[in-house]
C-alpha cells in the first residue's frame, strides 16, 4: 500500500512545509494557509484510510475528489511558471508535464474503488 504512504507524508508536508505550497496557490481562492492546511488534513486521512479495507473503497473515492480538487493549483503553476521551492524561476515546460501525471494518480485511486471479489469468485473464475 505505498499509495497509503505516499498520501500521508505528502499531508504531513503539508504542515512541515506550508511555505512551499503557498506560491501554488491561485490568487482567486481564499484562505490560502487553511486550504494547504485542509488538503494536508485530507492527504493524512484518506492516506491512512487506504490502510483500512473496510474504507479503502470510500478512501478512494476521496483522493479522486481531492486530486481534482488541487487541480486548480496545478493549472495556476503551468500557467503562471511559477517557482517552487525558493527557486527563482519555475520549471517552464515541467509544469505543463506534470499535469497529466494528474489522471496518473486519479487512475491509481480508482483502481481501490472496484469492489473486491471474495476468493470464491476468483477460484471459479479460475476455475472455468
Amino acid at each position: 500500500m505505498a499509495d497509503g504512504i505516499f498520501y500521508v507524508g505528502g499531508g504531513i508536508n503539508h504542515f512541515a512545509n506550508t511555505d512551499f505550497y503557498m506560491p501554488m496557490m491561485p490568487p482567486y481562492l481564499p484562505w490560502h494557509l487553511a486550504l494547504i492546511c485542509l488538503s494536508g488534513a485530507a492527504e493524512i486521512v484518506l492516506g491512512v484510510a487506504v490502510f483500512v479495507p473496510s474504507l479503502r473503497r470510500l478512501a478512494a473515492w476521496g483522493i479522486i475528489l481531492l486530486l481534482i480538487a488541487v487541480f486548480p493549483a496545478n493549472l495556476h503553476i503551468a500557467l503562471h511558471n511559477v517557482p517552487l521551492g525558493g527557486r527563482a524561476q519555475g520549471l517552464g515546460i515541467w509544469n505543463w508535464v506534470r499535469l497529466p501525471f494528474q489522471a496518473v494518480l486519479i487512475a491509481w485511486a480508482s483502481w481501490y474503488t472496484r469492489e473486491e471479489r471474495s476468493a470464491t469468485t476468483r477460484t471459479r473464475a479460475f476455475a472455468a
